[in-house]
């Protein structure tokens, strides 16, 4: 799914979805396979690979699985097990060029 808007998920979606704004993950959201956004917010759980700026993850989120972003915010009770990466801005900006 190839995206140039906002997206709410609060239902179960397995595939790819490339987004150039915000992905929000509900709390009854549930992601399996590929994310590509500016950013992120979990508040449900995502399994799979994420590439974006920024990810949180909520008090209510889980995530499974590896994290390539400039910023990664976990708040309290917030799951996170996997790998993260850290990427520069200037990988960000390339990954934009490539999505427009």
């Amino acid at each position: 799914m190839n995206l140039k808007c906002k997206l709410f998920v609060d239902g179960e979606f397995e595939g790819i979805i490339n987004s150039s704004e915000e992905i929000t993950v509900g709390k009854n959201g549930r992601i399996k396979g590929e994310v590509f956004a500016k950013h992120l917010i979990v508040q449900g759980e995502v399994a799979g690979s994420i590439s974006v700026d920024v990810v949180e993850i909520k008090p209510t989120g889980k995530v499974d699985g590896t994290i390539e972003s400039i910023e990664l915010v976990i708040e309290p009770k917030g799951l996170f097990e996997g790998k993260s990466i850290i990427k520069s801005s200037q990988e960000s900006k390339l990954l934009e060029n490539v999505t427009k």
